[in-house]
């Protein structure tokens, strides 16, 4: 019986889609990084964090995954800081060998319905937050991925239909999508596949935060409620695995029934 509940458990291990895999994520301490660090765990794989700021919901996230059995680091600090990107990049190729999948995830926004009355700082910390941070980080941990590796960028649906109030959070999601494309053509030589997820409208602490949203019922049907981060976090777990394998330069747009070209 032992050596049947043995091999039992051996098999299910296999099937675990991300089995043995390190992943880096950013944003991971909430959010729509936090669902998909969890889904990521569950199937198998050991996870990083880098968070900004919140030390108490990064324990809480940590201790989450490792009560599922799986390792867990978490790093604070900012993306935007190119010694950063690089330290912690190679500690967790210290503790795990390797980086396996980069979730560049985190970002920030400020709305603002008027243009003449944004904030240069604003703007400043916008695009370095979710565009040049993830530039950096991305460019530190490059060197470690290898073939069958997967990289992973949240842009969003503001990118193609923008936002009156969110002028410079689109550009920088547009951005994304650019650099997204460019990356996967300049990744095609080592065999690493390079992607996106472009989330509608998710009931997320940064969105509540920004707008004061309370949270939907989830019962509606997608076109008229905000999704959960839940149901947002299988697309990223399908550009990591081999199950996309056919899929580099491509944007998936998990957003309710929102058409766009592209």
């Amino acid at each position: 019986m032992l050596n049947f509940i043995l091999n039992h458990n051996h098999k299910n291990m296999n099937r675990l889609q991300l089995n043995g895999k390190t992943v880096l994520i950013t944003g991971a301490d909430s959010g729509i990084g936090k669902s998909v660090a969890l889904l990521f765990a569950e199937e198998g794989a050991h996870i990083a964090i880098i968070f900004h700021s919140d030390v108490e919901d990064a324990e809480k996230t940590k201790s989450e995954i490792e009560y599922l059995g799986r390792q867990c680091m978490i790093f604070k600090g900012d993306v935007n800081d190119n010694s950063f990107c690089q330290e912690t990049t190679s500690k967790v190729v210290e503790k795990w060998g390797g980086i396996d999948i980069l979730v560049n995830n985190a970002g920030i926004q400020f709305p603002n319905d008027d243009i003449t009355k944004l904030k240069e700082e604003d703007i400043r910390t916008t695009f370095n937050s979710n565009i040049i941070g993830m530039i950096l980080l991305t460019k530190a941990v490059f060197p470690y991925l290898k073939e069958g590796s997967s990289i992973i960028n949240t842009t969003s649906a503001v990118a193609y239909q923008g936002h009156e109030e969110l002028l410079d959070y689109s550009a920088t999601k547009g951005a994304i999508v650019s650099f997204t494309r460019s990356l996967a053509l300049q990744a095609k030589q080592k065999g690493i596949r390079v992607n996106a997820v472009a989330p509608g409208p998710v009931a997320t602490p940064l969105t509540k935060e920004t707008f004061g949203e309370e949270e939907e019922d989830q019962n509606k049907p997608p076109l008229q409620r905000n999704a959960s981060t839940e149901e947002i976090a299988p697309s990223y777990l399908f550009l990591a695995t081999n199950a996309s394998a056919q899929m580099t330069g491509q944007v998936l747009h998990p957003n309710g029934g929102i058409i766009f070209n592209g």
